[in-house]
């Protein structure tokens, strides 16, 4: 299939409408889309921007949820804000906490529907992984969500409603009136590496990132957010133009016949198409370099020739490779490589000029660690046997 080939998904998002009485969920919607729904409850023209902007830093920047709280708007417009629309942001259904201190949340959505986001603590940063689907539809066979069906995808108010969320718990939004950046950063960075590839996603997961973006709400820098895809190649240059983002690239594999196995996206679009659109990335978004996800399994991609390949393959484009130990989850058909065996990898590439960064587990007491997300209610065990079987029909 050429890079030109359309995209084709059955899944649908779901509207913006909640079905409690009809209101709208304002989270998620564009600077652009609150104006028209302030617009469409007979908000004067004139005065829409100034209600946007009141509006946008009560939810974004001090994290308020209810209308009467807006001491700025008068009491009965505030009332009629509250008649038409809801600020909701998904419910957290459970907590876990690791003994790294990584956080695990499983969180509820419209529809019932479940997914779990990341919350993972260091010295100099705070990471949240992000989902953006139910489930997945990659069936990539070392990833436990990849077990799990594509159910739909998560709109952009249940996407940047998880960072919401995170804030919620970490205590991290300013109180009302306090400018922004007067505290550290406990949230300081976003990884889209959770369930499901979000450029499947497209539209929704840029909505959502650029209400991150915004300089009057959230606020954060489009270099601490990193987009992770398995090589949806047509939508790579479109994620450069508008979002602008960091990129990482699960990569998994230096040969066609290995990563068809691995990540099966690659049967639609192989490794030379995936890194001719990796090629022009760093330009399109003046972003630094991108990052190449190489998890490493034993006896399957971890042999030095392996790592001689990646580093050829990879000439010329601005790169760093994290190299991922295996996070086993009942079930796997794999294991992890062996750590003498992983640093020898590590150390060919470093060589070669590229950091070569060993990714520390963490979570994995939880679940939490890279490839193990999958939502409580999908988490019905498949036999290791079951998952060989349907990886070699793959």
């Amino acid at each position: 299939m050429t890079a030109s080939a359309p995209i084709t998904q059955d899944v649908l998002t779901m509207p913006r409408k909640l079905p409690e009485g009809g209101k709208t969920n304002l989270v998620g919607l564009t600077r652009d889309g609150l104006r028209d729904a302030l617009l469409a409850i007979g908000t004067p023209e004139k005065q829409a921007k100034m209600r946007v902007n009141q509006i946008w830093q009560w939810i974004y920047q001090w994290g308020v949820r209810d209308f009467d709280s807006m001491t700025n708007l008068a009491k009965g417009y505030r009332a009629q804000l509250d008649e038409n629309f809801v600020i909701e942001i998904p419910e957290v259904v459970s907590k876990q906490v690791s003994l790294d201190g990584t956080r695990k949340y499983l969180v509820r959505i419209a529809g019932g529907h479940e997914v779990e986001v990341v919350y993972i603590p260091e010295t100099d940063r705070g990471t949240l992984c992000v989902s953006s689907q139910v489930g997945c539809t990659l069936t990539c066979s070392f990833c436990h969500t990849g077990t799990q069906k594509l159910v739909r995808n998560l709109t952009a108010g249940e996407i940047v409603g998880q960072i919401m969320m995170a804030r919620d718990d970490l205590g991290e939004w300013p109180k009302p009136g306090e400018p922004a950046g007067e505290r550290p950063r406990l949230l300081s960075n976003i990884v889209l590496m959770g369930m499901g590839e979000p450029l499947y996603n497209f539209d929704n997961v840029r909505d959502a990132m650029k209400i991150a973006m915004d300089g009057e709400g959230i606020s954060l820098s489009r270099r601490r957010i990193t987009l992770s895809t398995s090589g949806v190649v047509p939508e790579i240059a479109k994620t450069a133009e508008e979002i602008g983002c960091l990129l990482a690239v699960s990569f998994h594999a230096t040969t066609d016949e290995v990563r068809d196995k691995l990540v099966p996206i690659n049967k639609k679009w192989n490794i030379k198409e995936l890194l001719e659109a990796l090629r022009a990335y760093p330009k399109l978004s003046n972003s630094e370099r991108i990052t190449f996800e190489y998890v490493m399994l034993k006896d399957v991609n971890d042999t030095d020739a392996d790592a001689r390949r990646l580093v050829k393959l990879i000439q010329g484009i601005p790169a760093k490779i994290n190299l991922i130990p295996f996070n086993e989850w009942p079930g796997s058909p794999y294991q992890r490589s062996d750590w003498e065996r992983i640093e020898s990898f590590a150390d060919i590439i470093y060589k070669a000029g590229y950091a070569s960064p060993i990714r520390t587990p963490r979570g994995e007491d939880i679940m939490a660690a890279c490839g193990q997300l999958k939502s409580a209610t999908e988490r019905a065990r498949k036999s290791r046997a079951q998952i060989e079987a349907e990886t070699k029909a793959g």
